[in-house]
């Protein structure tokens, strides 16, 4: 019997990936999406639109999820989720989709009788460093993201707990690849990379002495299917992160030289709620059987041969 399994945020930059991974293994894949993080695309499904076990529902999450809507999901992958730039324009909309929705499909998927929850939050939950950040570290959020993505995880945990859902949390940090947004409010690698295609400076925020755990979205990807199959992940928390720490000055130098432009870079006032530093820990999650690519100059070189192969729209 084909397993039915559900992507929130399937049209995005990971859940893309992760839509590719469970229809490669057998799945029937259920993928929602608003596109409003694609700016009403959906170019990243394009190649698996017409596929068979694809079922791709262009709608908001929170309107869509109903138990009705859940019935027979087995896994419910959860990646769908309002970005720390919507949360300064919009805190109020930050905090529905990633606290509101998050209740809501889980208590959906309680009813519909979904075996698993995979949950991806962030590393913006603990706030500023205070000590090597393993899954204790405290919850100190600088940002509306923050808080509103603490709040979803808190949510997970209190559901597995009153009602036996079967939930894993999976903090994501700085996780690049292809298909990431590369536009003003999208990832910091696409970003310098399309200023070097473009000519026009790179902006960093801050002095670049902030350091990243840039990790490969295959790897992410391999996680959460990694949780999905682990009676040991069953109510955890997890790290989901290279571990490696990379300053921005570094990554805008590196991109520069690879692509062989001189573009200027540029330093800005930082930006509210971000985080300088990250040290962290990812031993439970590498023990559970995870593995991270740490050549992070490779994967970000495989960001820039990506692009070359894109062909542009219309």
């Amino acid at each position: 019997m084909t397993v039915r399994s559900l992507v929130t945020g399937g049209a995005g930059f990971l859940g893309s990936h992760l839509v590719d991974a469970l229809l490669d293994r057998g799945d029937h894949v259920i993928a929602v999406d608003n596109l409003v993080g694609t700016q009403g695309s959906s170019k990243n499904l394009a190649h698996v639109l017409d596929h068979p076990r694809l079922e791709f529902i262009e709608e908001d999450y929170l309107e869509w999820v109903t138990s009705q809507a859940l019935a027979g999901v087995r896994t419910v992958f959860h990646q769908a989720a309002s970005k720390n730039t919507v949360s300064m324009r919009d805190p109020e909309r930050d905090l529905e989709v990633n606290a509101l929705g998050t209740l809501r499909l889980l208590l959906a998927s309680v009813e519909a009788g979904v075996q698993k929850f995979v949950h991806g939050s962030t590393g913006s939950v603990f706030g500023e460093l205070e000590d090597r950040q393993d899954e204790s570290h405290p919850t100190r959020p600088r940002s509306f993201y923050g808080v509103s993505k603490l709040a979803g995880e808190t949510y997970c945990r209190v559901v597995h707990e009153i009602f036996g859902l079967d939930t894993t949390v999976l903090r994501y940090y700085h996780v690049i690849g292809p298909r990431q947004d590369d536009s003003d409010t999208g990832g910091v690698v696409p970003i310098f990379i399309r200023n070097c295609e473009e000519g026009s400076p790179i902006t960093i925020y801050g002095t670049g002495e902030q350091v990243r755990s840039f990790t490969s979205v295959f790897d992410v990807v391999e996680a959460n299917l990694l949780v999905e199959s682990s009676d040991e992940a069953a109510g955890k928390f997890y790290n989901c992160a290279s571990g490696i720490k990379v300053s921005i000055q570094e990554l805008a130098e590196f991109v520069r030289a690879e692509m062989k432009s001189d573009v200027p870079i540029l330093y800005d006032d930082w930006r509210p709620g971000d985080i300088i530093n990250f040290d962290i820990i990812n031993d439970k999650i590498v023990d559970l059987g995870a593995r991270f690519n740490t050549d992070w100059k490779e994967v970000v070189r495989g960001v820039i041969r990506s692009r070359s192969d894109v062909v542009p729209e219309g």
